[in-house]
């Protein structure tokens, strides 16, 4: 064979190769789309179950295409502290499991007939009808699931358009004296279970080398050199340990915890396929032409999914020996502080990344919110442990406020739909605002200080609206943070009318401060730090009224406040009146 037909042969493989590759990764992209984080978003749901920690596995593995995204993912999940590493083995057992779906989408290749319905099966048929469909809707539909179905008609056209480059290729060399070598190397378990290994590291996915081996068995099947059963069980076995590279890389830098969770993907991996290479050799001991038969795609594929639901029986009784395994391989460092915030392995999956960081955002609502209602009795009732703890909430919604847009910031760079571009953006806006509210709680703390160190006590009327205007902020903060909490829009509507009527409050209040302030009923310290309270008051009212905008314009495509808060309060809005007036009469100052 000329150098320039293999010099051909070799780029069309390769080509082939980078098709499949780029179509599995599209093809994932657009179902992890459809799923809107839906199927990822109930790992952190999972059981004591096995049956259902494993279906979920493998449920997620068939929509992501990819059983080391899953390990990857889990690794990001349990190093954030959101799953238990124990809690991961059933899902990484079902894992295995769900990736061989692949090989079975690409045994259509080996379809073959006259008859009109084989034909339309045939990938040379349906690939480029697929792909027409799919770039008309990802060019035509303006709706994100409808362009999103457009993508994975696409990657799962150009995956099969891979395959058949990749079997066409092969075709050429069947008769090579070369390539003959090489099968004939294959000949050897060890040689071929080495090489499956090395080369899924490299490439780092084993649905791609059990598709090449698929491709030889298509090109070479009922030729006179076929790929045989003795060769394509040691190849896939190899790659199915090569895949653990992945989550090997993904594992630097992370916790303990996260790494038990390589160490498990990794020996269930490599003693199974050990325990099954011994078994392997034990049938050729005893009957040497048993598997010497050529090997069909379809093979392929059974022995693909044989070999993972087999381990799979194998390893589940062992459960408790493989974590106590995982234990003892990577120890716990007990002077280890778990310091990772949101693992950035999550960026693999902007869906639950999205979902985590708003889990967190509820948890900042909640500091924030409580470091105000705790800020407000040491006004009344100074306590210095209060004041303490006051302080090391406001600290930390600082942390919650710093780590959280950084991530945001980034999520809103990957390739999300619009509907989680929105809920980024309103995130962003919502941890501002909670940022800010834990500000005010600490300038809170500072004048209950105030309070205490000057020996400052308020007047019995002082004291009287004070209350008045404090039990509004606080029902203010609880509406607000439950509203945003829960997405109620019909609670979030109650917000602006209180800010409204605690802003009515303020100046009622310094009119009053004022008054007896010239009739000398209060003292200048005395008069400062009331002032300050009821402006720390207005300025936290102002950013709750912030952050129920954000709630009510969740479905609209743009956040507004400002025109969105001037269409409610409008003159002809009964609602809103209503509403104002209820909350009139509950905080009159009489």
């Amino acid at each position: 064979m000329k150098s320039t037909d293999i010099l051909l042969i070799f780029a069309t493989l390769v080509g082939g190769l980078a098709f499949f590759l780029y179509g599995m990764n599209a093809m994932s992209s657009g179902l992890e789309q459809m799923a809107g984080g839906k199927l990822e978003s109930t790992l952190k749901k999972v059981t004591k179950s096995g049956f259902f920690s494993f279906s979920l596995g493998a449920g997620i593995t068939i929509a992501i295409q990819s059983s080391s995204a899953m390990t990857v993912m889990l690794v990001g999940l349990v190093n954030s502290g959101i799953l238990d590493f124990s809690d991961t083995f059933s899902m990484i057992m079902g894992s295995h499991v769900g990736t061989t779906l692949t090989a079975w989408l690409l045994t259509l290749s080996g379809v073959s007939g006259e008859n009109f319905f084989l034909v339309l099966l045939q990938p040379s048929t349906f690939a480029p009808i697929l792909a027409f469909i799919g770039i008309v809707l990802r060019m035509a539909s303006k709706k994100e699931k409808r362009r999103n179905l457009g993508m994975i008609l696409i990657g799962f056209a150009v995956l099969m358009s891979g395959m058949q480059m990749m079997s066409g290729s092969m075709s050429r060399f069947k008769d090579d004296p070369s390539f003959i070598g090489i099968l004939t190397a294959f000949k050897s378990p060890i040689v071929a279970f080495a090489a499956a290994v090395v080369f899924t590291a490299v490439i780092q996915s084993s649905a791609a080398t059990v598709a090449i081996v698929q491709a030889l068995a298509l090109s070479a099947y009922a030729t006179a050199n076929p790929i045989t059963y003795q060769m394509a069980i040691p190849l896939v076995i190899g790659a199915n340990i090569g895949t653990c590279m992945t989550s090997l890389i993904s594992s630097i830098g992370t916790s303990k915890n996260a790494k038990r969770v390589v160490a498990m993907h990794l020996y269930t991996n490599f003693f199974g396929g050990t325990f099954y290479m011994i078994l392997l050799y034990a049938v050729m001991f005893i009957n040497p032409g048993i598997l010497a038969s050529p090997i069909s795609i379809f093979g392929v594929a059974v022995v693909h999914s044989m070999f993972n639901v087999a381990n799979t029986i194998l390893f589940t009784p062992l459960k408790k020996p493989i974590i106590a395994l995982c234990k003892k391989t990577v120890k716990n460092d007990k002077a280890e502080k778990h310091t990772v915030f949101l693992d950035e392995r999550l960026f693999n999956n902007p869906s639950i990344a999205i979902t985590e960081c708003r889990r967190l955002v509820d948890e900042m609502a909640q500091i924030s919110c409580g470091a105000v209602l705790s800020a407000i009795d040491t006004i009344f009732k100074y306590d210095e442990k209060t004041v303490a703890h006051v302080k090391e909430m406001e600290a930390l919604t600082d942390k919650y406020e710093d780590k959280l847009s950084t991530y945001l910031v980034r999520i809103s760079s990957k390739n999300i739909s619009a509907e989680e571009s929105h809920t980024v953006a309103r995130m962003l806006h919502g941890i501002n605002d909670f940022e800010r509210i834990g500000d005010h709680a600490l300038n809170l703390c500072q004048h209950s200080i105030e309070i205490k160190e000057k020996s400052i006590v308020f007047s019995s009327d002082a004291r009287e609206e004070l209350d008045v205007i404090t039990r509004a902020l606080a029902e203010i903060i609880n509406i607000t943070k439950n509203s945003f909490i829960s997405d109620d829009i019909g609670e979030a509507a109650l917000v602006e009318p209180l800010e409204q009527v605690i802003d009515k409050l303020n100046y009622e209040l310094k009119d009053r401060h004022v008054a007896r302030l010239k009739e000398g009923r209060c003292t200048v310290n005395l008069g400062f730090v009331f002032s300050d309270i009821l402006a720390d008051y207005e300025r936290i009212s102002d950013h709750c009224s912030n952050i129920a905008v954000y709630t009510l314009q969740r479905n609209s495509a743009n956040i507004d406040p400002h025109k969105f808060l001037n269409s409610v309060k409008s003159s002809d809005n009964a609602v809103f009146k209503d509403e104002y007036d209820m909350f009139s009469d509950k905080y009159s100052l009489g």
